[in-house]
């Protein structure tokens, strides 16, 4: 997920050598979700701000949760199936793996006012659900032509300049990512409807976050002269803490069927902690022994602030048959602050003049027939780096089936698929240009929801 900063930054913030994600990168990374939600805002790609009356839509607008008239329970099974086709200077390799999530649970409490009052309804919502999936593993392998290990280490240090052996030549370069983890979120909401024109509503989440990288690169080169060097490096970087934020939001029925939504949702504030490992390891065919470099682990505490959320919302209600909503959704990626201040100070500078403010949008839309709702969904996901054009955004389409089973109980199916393209820069040679390998990534979500009324 390595992107292009600066391009005067030689497109990384890496330090050299380094194939890890940087502090920029996991300040972006842990600042974006995956959209993950129950099977009605899956089915619908997230298009629920003036909606409501979804649990996982409340951590868009908390006044939707003013919409219930009936207390419910829900819960949520993903399966995600994605691809990684990584190329780096014309080789190319398909990577494929699935994973399986319970990535939801919540249910709402909505209790009528009886009286004069004009409060008509009052609700208080629990959720529980997945920000993002950390969980992707992809292979890069091809032949840049520049050497990041040139030096035989038993030889070029041995103050004997007639022994010297320089592997120039590179035979093959292999980079590997493996990732696991996840971000997710407990929260909690109250909302209320006055008369039947106003919804309003606020959320608090608390975030847990677990993230886990591990990298290894293997360098084959050749001095020309029939010797040759193996270079391996494994860096191990495991972050983890806790989060929290707010949401405000309201939702405007200014005729009977058309509904305006706007909510805020404040940054996440996070306190993180970081373990990092490094090794090397370095085998010449001029050697029988391994040279090599084990480095004991390093732990550092910091924080971090994302990007808040503004979103302003439409939709219009077809009474019984159906609906159409649209969202759009603004972030200030270029308030993204990493602290203590002193140790970031070049980090935050390249947040502040690499990155761009986004605009994202989700359209939706549900028909019913009978026990049966058929919905549809698009979305595009601005990419906040400043210099990425619009391929790397990110674009997904969804369709869900919406089955009444009772009064009493629902299920929701829905397919999401997403694609984008992306770079990683896993190597930064001082003074060398070498272009960053490139991805395109695809996903596709299989989602159930089993909804409870009572």
């Amino acid at each position: 997920m390595k992107k292009i900063l600066l391009y005067a930054l030689v497109m990384s913030s890496f330090l050299t050598n380094a194939q890890s994600l940087s502090y920029t990168d996991i300040a972006v990374l842990f600042s974006t979700d995956d959209n993950y939600g129950s099977a009605r805002y899956m089915g619908l790609s997230g298009a629920f701000g003036a909606l409501g009356g979804d649990m996982t839509a409340v951590d868009i607008n908390p006044a939707g949760l003013g919409v219930y008239n009936a207390s419910e329970i829900s819960t949520t099974l993903s399966f995600r199936d994605t691809e990684y086709n990584t190329s780096f200077y014309g080789s190319n390799i398909n990577n494929k793996d699935d994973y399986f999530k319970f990535s939801q649970i919540g249910g709402v409490i909505a209790t009528k006012i009886y009286g004069n009052s004009n409060l008509n309804k009052i609700a208080f919502g629990f959720n529980y659900n997945i920000i993002k999936d950390f969980n992707n593993n992809y292979i890069v392998e091809g032949n840049s032509g520049v050497p990041d290990f040139i030096d035989d280490p038993y030889l070029n240090y041995d103050d004997d300049e007639s022994n010297n052996i320089y592997y120039e030549n590179v035979d093959n370069q292999l980079f590997g990512n493996f990732t696991s983890g996840i971000n997710d979120r407990f929260s909690f909401s109250l909302a209320a409807q006055y008369e039947d024109v106003l919804y309003l509503g606020a959320s608090m989440s608390f975030q847990h976050l677990n993230f886990n990288q591990n990298t290894i690169y293997d360098e084959s080169n050749n001095d020309g002269n029939g010797n040759t060097l193996d270079a391996y490096t494994s860096q191990y970087l495991s972050v983890y803490g806790n989060g929290f934020n707010f949401g405000l939001g309201a939702i405007v029925k200014p005729v009977q069927n058309l509904r305006l939504g706007f909510s805020y949702q404040s940054p996440i504030w996070y306190h993180l902690s970081e373990r990092f490992v490094d090794n090397i390891e370095i085998s010449v065919s001029n050697n029988p022994e391994l040279y090599t470099e084990y480095y004991d682990p390093n732990y550092f505490d910091y924080d971090l602030k994302t990007p808040g959320k503004l979103t302003g919302s439409i939709a219009y209600v077809f009474g019984k048959s159906g609906l159409i909503s649209f969202d759009y959704i603004y972030q200030d990626f270029k308030n993204t602050r990493l602290k203590p201040s002193s140790a970031f100070i070049d980090e935050n500078q390249e947040l502040s003049i690499g990155l761009n403010n986004t605009s994202s949008i989700r359209i939706g839309t549900e028909w019913r027939h009978k026990l049966l709702s058929f919905r549809g969904g698009y979305r595009v996901v601005q990419d906040p780096y400043k210099n990425s054009d619009s391929d790397f955004d990110l674009h997904g389409y969804s369709f869900g089936l919406g089955i009444k089973f009772s009064h009493n109980f629902n299920l929701d199916l829905a397919f999401d698929h997403s694609s984008r393209n992306d770079q990683y820069s896993f190597l930064n040679i001082e003074g060398e240009m070498v272009l960053p390998a490139s991805l395109d990534i695809n996903n596709n979500r299989f989602t159930s929801t089993f909804i409870f009324n009572f």
